[in-house]
């Protein structure tokens, strides 16, 4: 009998891989974290699954996601990640990647890491939420709100609220997945 899985992921095996294995546990990897941070700000316009599509191709491109890397990067490395087809090309997002390493370094510096900082707004533990269909899921809420306002105020870029939020289900501070789906009571 096949398992009942959140509407949105259906139809693609990619996405149902990354609902089924990923979105929505809890994550505590500070490397892990800035990809997704980073992930979601190139998503900003577009759909996850292009961007889940040309993931691989992003940590290639992004040295695995090494923060203390992307944020040293220079003209060069700028230029030869706007020419590389397998990203998204966007130079405002690409300035934003390691913009936000570099303020993402920051925040570590003053709370010991990341994590403490970004599950801090959330009490070092998810928000579990109880819908029954995924369409009743909000684009953003109070927190994201709070968190985009903090993150710009920071110097991040590309951290509107509804990032922030598709950020938050990533990485499981707020478990969106709906009552009857599998994995709802596993994360």
């Amino acid at each position: 009998m096949e398992k009942h899985k959140c509407g949105w992921c259906m139809g693609d095996s990619l996405y149902e891989f990354y609902h089924d294995n990923e979105w929505g546990v809890p994550l505590h990897n500070e490397q892990l974290l800035f990809e997704f941070l980073v992930l979601e700000t190139f998503q900003a316009g577009l759909s996850w699954i292009t961007i889940l599509k040309k993931r691989d191709n992003f940590r290639l491109a992004f040295d695995n996601f090494d923060y203390k890397i992307v944020a040293q990067y220079n003209e060069n490395k700028k230029e030869e990640l706007l020419q590389n087809a397998g990203i998204i090309r966007n130079k405002l997002k690409v300035n934003s990647a390691i913009t936000n390493a570099q303020n993402f370094i920051k925040i570590q510096e003053e709370f010991g890491s990341f994590d403490s900082y970004i599950w801090g707004f959330v009490d070092q533990k998810p928000i579990v939420n109880t819908w029954k269909h995924h369409k009743e899921c909000p684009a953003n809420t109070e927190t994201s709100d709070l968190i985009s306002k903090d993150l710009k105020k920071r110097g991040f870029k590309f951290v509107g609220s509804t990032v922030i939020y598709a950020f938050m289900q990533a990485i499981g501070m707020v478990n969106d997945h709906t009552v009857d789906c599998f994995r709802y009571k596993e994360v």
